[in-house]
C-alpha cells in the first residue's frame, strides 16, 4: 500500500476509536451541548448590566406645576419604580433599610427659582454600596430631568441652565441592552470550556486507563496521534458554537450583522488555540484530576475575567492589561462583539485573527513536541 493509503487507514481506525470513546462518555457530550445552553440561559436571562424598575422615593416640598411635571417624568420612566413620600425622614429611613435605592428631593423654592430665572437644583441621593448601579441610577435620573427640561423649552418657558439640546444616538447596540453585549461574549466562554477543559483530559485519560501503552506499540505516528485527539473535539466545539449562535439569534434576538462564515472561520482559529493549550496540558500532566484543575485556573478563569467579557479592560491596572494580551479569549471576545454588533469590520477582525493564528500554531506545536511515543515521556 502507498504511504498515503496507510495514513488514511491509520487515521480512520484511530478516529473511530476516539469517536466511540467520546460517545461512551456522557459528560463530554453534556459539556459540549448541555452546558452551552445552561450558560446562555443563565447569562441571557439571569445576568444583566442594566438597571430597570429601580425603586426610588420622590419627596416634593413644592406645590408648583413644574415640580409635579418633573415627578410625573420619573413616574413614566421604565427605569424607575417610584414611591411618593411626604417627608425626607421617611425616605431616608427606607434608603437605610435598602427598600429603595434612591431619593429625588424637590425643595420648596423650586418653582419660585424657575420663575425668577435662577438655578433650581434637584437633590438626588443614591445608595452607593454598588458603585456601578449607583452610576446607572444617576445617569437615568439625569436623563429624566433632561427630558423634562426639553419639554419646558418646547413650551416656550425659560429654564435656567444650558440651552444646548443634545441629540443622542447609540450605534451598534441601539436598544442599549446588556444582553446584546453579554451573549456574543459568552460564546467565547463556551468554546473555552470545550476546547481546554475537555482536551486537557484526553491524553491524561489514556495514561490513567493504561491504553496509551497499546497505542505506543502501533505504527501510529506522532502527528496522527495529535490529529486523532484534535479533530473529534474540534467538531464538538464547532457544534457547540453553532448551537450557541442559533440560540443567541433566535431566542435572545441578538443581531448577527456580520457574516456567519466569517464567524465560523475565526471561531475555528480560537478553538484551535484552545485545543492546542488543552492538549499541551494533557500531554504534560498525566493525571486527569490535576489536568482538569490546572485547565480551570490557567484557561477558564483568565477567559472569564481577563477577556473583556464582564469588565472593561481599559479601566484595569496597566499590568492586568498586559497580562490579558496572553489570553486568547481576549481577542475572540473582540471578534464576536464586532461580528454580532457591527458587522464584518476587517480592520478590527484581521489583527485579532492573526494573533489567534499565532497562538494556535504555538500551542499545537508545543503539544506536538510534548506528545511522545515513549513510555518515559
Amino acid at each position: 500500500m502507498t504511504p498515503k493509503a496507510l495514513f488514511f487507514m491509520r487515521m480512520r481506525g484511530v478516529l473511530r476509536k476516539e469517536v466511540l470513546q467520546l460517545l461512551r462518555d456522557p459528560s463530554s457530550i453534556a459539556l459540549a451541548i448541555v452546558m452551552p445552553l445552561v450558560l446562555l440561559f443563565i447569562f441571557g436571562y439571569g445576568v444583566t448590566l442594566d438597571a430597570e424598575h429601580v425603586p426610588i422615593a420622590i419627596v416634593i416640598d413644592d406645590s408648583g406645576s413644574a415640580a409635579r411635571e418633573l415627578a410625573a417624568q420619573f413616574d413614566l420612566s421604565r427605569y424607575f419604580e417610584t414611591r411618593h413620600l411626604k417627608s425626607m425622614a421617611e425616605a431616608v429611613d427606607l434608603l437605610r433599610n435598602r427598600r429603595i435605592d434612591g431619593i429625588v428631593h424637590v425643595q420648596s423654592d423650586f418653582s419660585s427659582r424657575l420663575r425668577q430665572g435662577r438655578q433650581a437644583p434637584v437633590q438626588l441621593i443614591v445608595n452607593g454600596i454598588d458603585a456601578n448601579r449607583a452610576r446607572l441610577i444617576e445617569g437615568y435620573a439625569q436623563g429624566v430631568i433632561g427630558i423634562w427640561r426639553e419639554q419646558l423649552l418646547a413650551q416656550g418657558e425659560a429654564v435656567p441652565g444650558p440651552v444646548v439640546s443634545v441629540a443622542q444616538r447609540i450605534w451598534f447596540n441601539e436598544t442599549a441592552e446588556s444582553r446584546n453585549f453579554m451573549v456574543p461574549g459568552l460564546i467565547t466562554l463556551i468554546m473555552t470550556l470545550i476546547g481546554i477543559l475537555l482536551t486537557a483530559l484526553v491524553v491524561a485519560r489514556e495514561w490513567e486507563r493504561g491504553t496509551m501503552e497499546a497505542l505506543l506499540v502501533t505504527p501510529l505516528r506522532r502527528m496522527e496521534l495529535l490529529l486523532s485527539k484534535v479533530l473529534p473535539y474540534y467538531a464538538l466545539g464547532m457544534m457547540g458554537m453553532g448551537l450557541s449562535v442559533l440560540v443567541a439569534v433566535t431566542v435572545f434576538q441578538v443581531p448577527l450583522r456580520g457574516s456567519f462564515w466569517a464567524l465560523a472561520l475565526l471561531s475555528s482559529l480560537f478553538l484551535l488555540a484552545s485545543l492546542g493549550f488543552g492538549l499541551l496540558l494533557s500531554a504534560a500532566i498525566r493525571v486527569q484530576f490535576v489536568a482538569a484543575q490546572i485547565s480551570i485556573v490557567a484557561g477558564f478563569l483568565p477567559a472569564f475575567f481577563l477577556s473583556g467579557l464582564l469588565f472593561d479592560l481599559e479601566s484595569t491596572p496597566r499590568f492586568i492589561q498586559i497580562i490579558s494580551h496572553l489570553v486568547p479569549a481576549r481577542y475572540f471576545v473582540t471578534i464576536s462583539h464586532t461580528l454580532f454588533m457591527a458587522g464584518d469590520i476587517w480592520p478590527v477582525l484581521l489583527p485579532n485573527a492573526l494573533v489567534l493564528t499565532l497562538m494556535a500554531v504555538f500551542f499545537i506545536g508545543l503539544a506536538f513536541r510534548k506528545i511522545t511515543k515513549r513510555l518515559e515521556g
